[in-house]
């Protein structure tokens, strides 16, 4: 089965067609299919989530996957939330994972209060007017380290530690990580609700 997924970004591709491996779907980045951009206008995942796999499924005529993802941050209450791609931006700086964490270390300065989690939200759709969208959260907490510590992964992977794994989502095995991380915990609960609803 082919599913578009509302998104060109490499890593979030890479990340859910392991993810999404075991139910033999193949995921195409909407790009790769002409789709446009979706705007984002909304202050939540899902809202966001979901109008992005509606422009996706229209433009395609294929069940479409979304995924809107940030940082949250309490002592930003919150934010950067749905803003978490332009976030360095804000700050002077251009669009890119490595500017967004630069601006966060620099705004973490002086923050005694570190806890932050990385929140996925999957929205899965059968066609544009599908009245019944799948919908998966995953959320994994953890601390705004000092500085970047580890190589591997994308985002703000290098600055959010993880207690209960001792290391920070970027010094993680991408298997491992898969395992913890939001996107990952939000895409076992997709596969499950796949398996039942689409598949069954």
């Amino acid at each position: 089965m082919q599913l578009v997924l509302a998104s060109n970004n490499r890593g979030k591709l890479n990340e859910l067609q392991d993810l999404f491996a075991p139910l033999g779907v193949e995921l195409v980045a909407q790009g790769a299919l002409g789709v446009p951009e979706s705007p984002e206008p909304y202050r939540t995942f899902v809202e966001n989530a979901l109008a992005k796999a509606r422009n996706a499924a229209q433009h395609t005529g294929l069940p479409a996957l979304a995924d809107d993802a940030g940082l949250c941050v309490n002592a930003f209450g919150g934010l950067p939330g749905v803003d978490t791609a332009f976030y360095a931006m804000q700050y002077g700086y251009a669009k890119g994972d490595n500017n967004n964490v630069s601006a966060l270390l620099e705004q973490m300065q002086g923050q005694t209060d570190r806890r932050a989690a990385l929140v996925s939200t999957l929205v899965a759709l059968r066609s544009a007017d599908d009245p019944e969208p799948l919908i998966a959260v995953g959320r994994a907490a953890g601390e705004i380290t000092r500085e970047r510590i580890g190589a591997n992964g994308f985002g703000f992977d290098p600055v959010l530690w993880v207690p209960a794994l001792g290391k920070t989502f970027a010094q993680l095995d991408p298997a491992v990580k898969n395992a913890h991380s939001h996107r990952g915990q939000a895409a076992q609960l997709m596969l499950a609700m796949m398996r039942e609803r689409w598949f069954a």
